[in-house]
């Protein structure tokens, strides 16, 4: 039901008539018309014949007779499609009725797994974890919703030399006032005191070095008191996990303990490839293509000289599993810009060592950074990294005072609830609608706005509509015919027909901010048409098809947040 992609497979065997060979008809949004093609001036060059030309005959044996209404060259052989109300309004009609608003399940669902969010055990999740766990759960949504089997691996570190400092600290403190300290949520402070014992005690230092040993070597006294860490940690991650909405809940904690076994047999498995070569006493692996500055080749570090294994031998084991055990083919590691070489290096090994081969493959899901209103990375005012719960719990304070000021008739627990999606929603969408390659600006009264591309006016968009049905004290005919009558509506009805597009193109790049950006423009384009086309005072069939057109807005912007994983108050 897609528009652009309808008008795509009639233009494109025409094109091929025309041209011989396969052409992308590059359909898109038109000031002119509905849509344009600006296929024919590619073409131009490599069939020698003037673009106009080429364009006419493409309309002569495109077959668009019951789609457009009109089908013109213009210009230097621009093709200028207009599509038929009658058309256009039965499409709308046929996605009215559908419950997946024209987006199908995956003719060939995969098995694919979200490496996301991956916060440290016994520190707090600060701003910089904010972006992972937003755009990994988004993509989470995304493809689940679309029908493949999701696998959502949340990778704690809860593994390596730190531990042995934390746990000899919770072993000072006894194990009932660790817990206690713990379960109060304040990890920084706990983390920080035994880095300044470390850094001060040298009997300390010892025996935390001695922890390493027997925490490696399965000493179960000390497995217990790193139980305890773990498990404190995991309900805090859980309660920012519940007050951020996300998806991720106990069953989907990886931590990189979880492939310690694994280790020893992936350094072997590289050696029996013959791909493992010594360098500098260390283990390495040195996939083709890949040097440093220097010219020279550039190593992964498998085994350090020390004989322990760092991140990317646990990647590499992930990698094994993931593909080996869980049989997934689409893997996504949603880790910041800065870590795109070290997945770049270990994708390319894990491909020589034969564990990721066609059809499975590795994505890096990159971002950049937030930062503040000064254009620098976002800090404390005394200068520490921001802490994530602080930042959720200003966005809901803040959102909750405007809900109680624009509506004060608002009880005590629906202002709270409001706030709540309303914070919540602004943070991620913020988040969302930024190209996630890029950095961007934490900015309170934008985010908030209830003007512009912000998640309030979407959230504002659909409880409005909400209310339309309230007033009207009835739901919208699924079966009702629907008539364009007025400009607005043949606006809102085309873009209406592009969310299958849309979703189809992010659920590729999961690039969010595209999907963003169209519910945006569904917004504007419904608000354009709420002013222009009354609703509940038109008559008789107008009227009908003027709700179907609500709802279907309501039911499109409604599914568009969820999978940006953004609430939809009924009033605001």
């Amino acid at each position: 039901m897609d528009l652009e992609k309808l008008l795509t497979d009639r233009l494109a065997p025409a094109f091929e008539k025309v041209a011989g060979l396969p052409v992308d008809p590059v359909v898109r949004r038109s000031q002119r018309a509905d849509f344009q093609s600006d296929a024919a001036l590619a073409l131009a060059r490599r069939l020698g014949r003037p673009p106009r030309s080429i364009a006419a005959e493409v309309l002569d044996r495109a077959e668009l007779g019951d789609l457009c209404a009109v089908a013109e060259v213009s210009g230097p052989g621009f093709l200028n499609l207009t599509v038929a109300d009658r058309a256009l309004g039965g499409l709308v009609a046929a996605l009215a009725t559908d419950p997946r608003l024209g987006v199908p399940v995956a003719a060939e669902p995969e098995t694919v797994v979200v490496d996301y969010s991956g916060p440290n055990v016994a520190k707090e999740m600060h701003v910089g974890h904010l972006r992972s766990t937003v755009i990994g759960d988004a993509a989470a949504r995304l493809l689940a919703w679309l029908g493949h089997r999701v696998v959502r691996a949340n990778h704690l570190g809860d593994w390596g030399t730190p531990f042995g400092m934390l746990i000899e600290h919770l072993a000072d403190l006894g194990e009932a006032e660790a817990a206690q300290e713990l379960s109060m949520g304040d990890l920084d402070a706990f983390y920080k005191a035994a880095r300044a014992k470390f850094d001060a005690d040298e009997a300390f230092r010892e025996r935390s070095r001695q922890r390493v040993v027997a925490l490696q070597g399965g000493d179960e006294a000390t497995l217990r008191l790193w139980r305890l860490l773990v498990e404190q940690s995991e309900r805090y991650f859980l309660a920012v996990y519940e007050l951020l909405d996300v998806t991720l809940t106990a069953r989907d904690f990886q931590g990189e303990s979880s492939y310690n076994d694994l280790l020893a047999p992936v350094v072997a498995d590289l050696d029996r490839a013959g791909l493992l070569r010594e360098s500098d006493g260390a283990a390495c692996v040195f996939p083709p293509g890949f040097a440093g500055r220097d010219g020279e080749p550039l190593p992964l570090i498998v085994r350090k000289s020390d004989g322990g294994y760092g991140y990317p031998a646990t990647d590499l084991a992930a990698i094994r599993h993931r593909t080996g055990s869980l049989g997934a083919t689409r893997l996504l590691y949603v880790v910041g810009l800065p870590q795109r070489r070290h997945f770049e290096l270990v994708y390319a090994a894990a491909a020589q060592a034969g564990w990721l081969v066609p059809p499975a493959r590795a994505e890096h899901v990159g971002f950049g950074s937030i930062l503040g209103p000064d254009g620098r990375m976002l800090r404390s005012r005394s200068g520490e990294s921001v802490k994530l719960v602080a930042l959720l719990e200003e966005a809901v304070a803040r959102a909750t005072a405007l809900a109680r000021e624009r509506n004060p008739d608002l009880g005590e627990a629906e202002a709270a609830e409001v706030g709540r999606a309303v914070g919540i929603g602004a943070i991620k969408y913020a988040d969302l609608s930024s190209d996630r390659h890029k950095d961007y600006v934490l900015d309170w009264e934008r985010m908030l706005s209830l003007d512009g591309n912000t998640a309030p006016y979407l959230q504002y968009a659909y409880s409005r509509i909400r209310s339309i049905f309230r007033r009207a004290g009835t739901a919208a005919r699924p079966d009702a015919a629907v008539s364009l009558v007025e400009p607005a509506e043949r606006a809102l009805a085309i873009e209406l027909l592009g969310f299958s597009g849309v979703v189809a193109e992010v659920a590729r790049s999961l690039d969010f901010h595209q999907l963003a950006a169209y519910l945006y423009r569904l917004a504007a384009a419904f608000s354009a048409f709420y002013e222009r086309c009354p609703v509940l005072r038109a008559g008789g069939e107008l009227r009908e098809s003027r709700l179907l057109l609500c709802d279907l807005t309501a039911r499109v912007l409604r599914q568009g947040l969820y999978l940006l994983g953004i609430r939809t108050p009924e009033r605001l």
